[in-house]
């Protein structure tokens, strides 16, 4: 194990949740009014990519991407013993992510092809940087975590040859969002049973969340299969068949976590809400494969609810936590996943619930837009500034 050596850089850099959290919620407030803005005809894009294609690339391999190299930087060195990395290696990296935002928008004087080759080095660096820890580290039981990196890479990759060669993506933009739901279930149902223990273990709880086991197992089994005939087929029997099954499995298994007995605690409580969200986004694949839903409900779901609910969660947690703060959600951290459902309920609805002048669309956008405001004015100064001691949080 390496000596920690004394870092003497900008806090921002100190440790790899630091940027990607920072600049993923700055860009959930700009790109999603944007979107809106460009959904009304008020707005035209100079990239490459369809409008509606740009705004689902965006989503998942410019926010959802960052998010994932955030906490992946800041987890593997707990893995692995070493030090975390920090300075000009997460500098760099950023700027990667910034230039592929950059050239998908049409702003960097390279061409559709170029820009893609830009878009697609963040995923294979931040894949590369994390198998070199890993195996310096020896941490061989989280190679895995590998695949679905290395995968979403490659879904980038398919996204944009699809664009450039069919003029719109299909399997690609599919594929992103079920990528990202797999490494829900993968990381989130170790670290949401985890937390949950050992929240209830401090207040002497005699019922524990169920280990993980061979039940697990099965349910991220069918959960792959349910997303990869949603990816391949949406519309086939198959999408019916896995999407239920795994929407019943997935609400077992959360169930299994104690979930309503963490109440008392909003932070832990919104890793549950977040989870339960991979359920009825199955439920949503299987109704939409029946024509029982329009075809971007599940998406919605699966893409607000689920990967915007249990990121904006993590990056709560694991700042507070990282920083030296309370791990204490309050009333504004609270209320901002709390408009998260809410403008996933909305954009289910879409066009079809108006009020007024307004609809669900409009509805989802400004719900969203608030949300990341209100999580950037409390975390962003903690992003930004240096570590502090700790102060326990009162017992609920």
């Amino acid at each position: 194990m390496k000596t920690r050596e004394i870092y003497e850089g900008p806090a921002l850099f100190s440790y790899g949740f630091r940027p990607f959290f920072l600049f993923a919620g700055l860009f959930a407030v700009a790109v999603i009014p944007m979107w809106w803005l460009i959904w009304r005809g008020d707005v035209s894009i100079i990239g490459h990519l369809a409008p509606t294609d740009w705004h689902i690339h965006e989503m998942i391999f410019g926010y959802g991407a960052a998010v994932v190299a955030g906490f992946l930087f800041t987890a593997v060195p707990n893995w692995t013993g070493r030090m975390p990395t920090r300075g000009w290696p997460l500098a760099v990296l950023l700027a990667l992510w910034l230039a592929g935002r950059a050239g998908v928008a049409g702003l960097l004087p390279v061409g559709p092809v170029g820009a893609a080759i830009i878009d697609q080095m963040f995923l294979l660096a931040v894949a590369a940087m994390i198998a070199r820890e890993i195996v310096a580290g020896r941490n061989w039981k989280n190679l895995k975590v590998l695949v679905p990196v290395s995968l979403l890479w490659g879904a980038n990759i398919l996204f944009h040859i699809e664009a450039l060669t069919q003029g719109v993506s299909d399997i690609g933009r599919r594929l992103g969002i079920a990528l990202l739901i797999f490494l829900i279930m993968l990381i989130g149902g170790r670290i949401v049973p985890s937390f949950t223990r050992n929240w209830l273990a401090q207040r002497k709880s005699e019922r524990m969340p169920v280990a993980f086991n061979r039940f697990d197992g099965v349910c991220i089994l069918i959960g792959a299969a349910a997303l990869a005939s949603w990816a391949i087929a949406p519309f086939h029997a198959a999408s019916v068949l896995f999407g239920g099954a795994a929407a019943l499995l997935h609400l077992m298994r959360l169930l299994r976590w104690r979930g309503l007995a963490t109440w008392r605690s909003p932070l832990l409580l919104m890793l549950h809400v977040a989870y339960l969200m991979v359920p009825l986004g199955f439920a949503s694949i299987g109704a939409g494969a029946a024509g029982l839903l329009g075809p971007a409900a599940s998406a919605h779901v699966l893409g607000i609810g689920a990967v915007a609910g249990m990121t904006l969660a993590v990056m709560m947690r694991a700042t507070m936590g990282h920083t030296g703060r309370p791990l204490v959600a309050g009333p504004w951290l609270t209320g901002a996943f709390a408009l998260i459902c809410a403008a996933t309920l909305a954009r289910v609805a879409g066009q079809g619930a108006e009020v007024g002048r307004f609809d669900g669309i409009d509805f989802a956008t400004a719900l969203w837009t608030m949300a990341f405001i209100v999580y950037l004015w409390r975390v962003a100064p903690w992003l930004l500034g240096p570590k502090v001691g700790r102060k326990p949080a009162s017992k609920p």
